[in-house]
């Protein structure tokens, strides 16, 4: 992994969690990175589970193996790109997703997100990170879909043009 950074000082930030969304949204940052000849600062992020204040007691290397299996997840994903032609910095802090994301981003030329990581509700067609990133980053954020949209006949005929 290349750990230079740019002349310049172009930053695209992406949030990755080892979700299909987020790889989607590493891709995508990866080409947005070079385009921009920009450095990848690729964020993972874990935090403790809201069950610490239901009285759940975790082991004491709780946050060490956290901190590790983010990394490690993050690694893998960045790994599966082969040679990503850009410097790439990883940073695996602790905390909410969403602060986090915004925080890293602040100094940044875009954020990209998945629209929906691994988190609950998966119905929801925006997650609440993505939302959150939308809504309070000092950047531009690019939310990335998983999949493309369905074509339904709405979209199908925007662009089309009548005879």
């Amino acid at each position: 992994m290349d750990t230079r950074t740019t002349d310049d000082g172009a930053v695209v930030v992406v949030g990755v969690d080892g979700s299909d969304g987020s790889k989607a949204a590493l891709r995508f940052a990866v080409e947005e990175a070079r385009r921009r000849s920009a450095t990848l600062r690729v964020v993972a992020v874990w935090e403790f589970p809201a069950t610490i204040a239901m009285g759940m007691v975790l082991p004491p290397d709780f946050d060490e193996v956290s901190a590790r299996a983010a990394r490690q997840s993050a690694q893998a994903a960045i790994a599966d790109l082969g040679e990503p032609g850009v410097p790439v910095e990883l940073k695996v802090l602790d905390g909410n997703p969403a602060g986090a994301l915004i925080d890293e981003a602040r100094d940044a030329d875009v954020l990209v997100v998945g629209s929906r990581g691994r988190g609950g509700f998966r119905e929801l067609l925006l997650g609440s990170v993505s939302q959150a990133c939308v809504h309070h980053a000092a950047c531009p954020v690019i939310v990335i879909r998983e999949h493309p949209a369905p074509q339904t006949t709405a979209n199908a005929r925007v662009g089309t043009a009548s005879a």
